[in-house]
């Protein structure tokens, strides 16, 4: 059985009235501002995802790093774009909205 995986409290006052009963089990890359990564000895790195000026594969080197310091890692938190993502299910839905009629 799935974990129910709910979005903090701090992203659902931006909309509740929609972001309150999401449950997530991936979450896109794209509506990722950054990644902040806490290590045991105390250091923090803060990788921007808004900013790729040498094109990396941002996926494949997010789970290469997790992987390579996974047993170093304490703490991964995901700050997401919450304006991007109320955008984009705004248009989305009008979208669905216009289809059914």
């Amino acid at each position: 059985m799935s974990e129910n995986k709910k979005l903090p409290s701090e992203v659902i006052d931006h909309w509740p009235e929609i972001l309150k009963d999401i449950n997530i089990e991936v979450l896109p890359l794209e509506y990722l501002d950054s990644v902040l990564i806490s290590f045991s000895d105390g250091k923090i790195w803060d990788i921007d995802l808004t900013k790729n000026p040498h094109g990396v594969n941002m996926e494949e080197a997010l789970e290469s790093l997790m992987l390579e310091y996974e047993d170093a890692i304490v703490n991964v938190d995901f700050r997401l774009n919450t304006q991007r993502l109320k955008n984009d299910i705004s248009q989305r839905t009008k979208r669905f909205l216009k289809k059914k009629k």
